[in-house]
């Protein structure tokens, strides 16, 4: 929830940069709506998301004392939808923070605008 809470923060800066966040989350609609008021999030969330839904995106599954479950997955995609990162976590340690995405995105476009 710490990562979501990040990236509402600086949504503002990421929409300066022309991108824009959006989650997808397996719970339900109601656990959804809880986690996005409490944490004040504002970009859409896709709930209720199935195992058959991502199974395209090749997750990595836990099979732990929660259950079978999907760890999280983050993908930076360019305009016109290019691929430009993929992270597979099982802790936040792995995981990109939003001050690493900025870096990535002004990077990427400082190198698209010399070109």
């Amino acid at each position: 929830m710490r990562q979501l809470a990040a990236y509402e923060a600086k949504k503002g800066e990421l929409e300066s940069l022309g991108a824009s966040v959006v989650a997808a989350v397996v719970d339900g609609l109601e656990a959804t709506r809880a986690v996005a008021e409490s944490h004040g999030i504002t970009f859409p969330i896709a709930y209720g998301v199935t195992g058959e839904q991502i199974a395209g995106l090749d997750p990595w599954w836990a099979d732990d004392h929660h259950g079978y479950y999907p760890q999280p997955m983050e993908f930076l995609i360019l305009r016109g939808g290019t691929l430009f990162g993929t992270l597979y976590a099982s802790g936040p340690v792995g995981r990109m923070h939003v001050d690493e995405v900025l870096t990535s995105i002004r990077g990427r476009e400082k190198t698209r605008l010399v070109k």
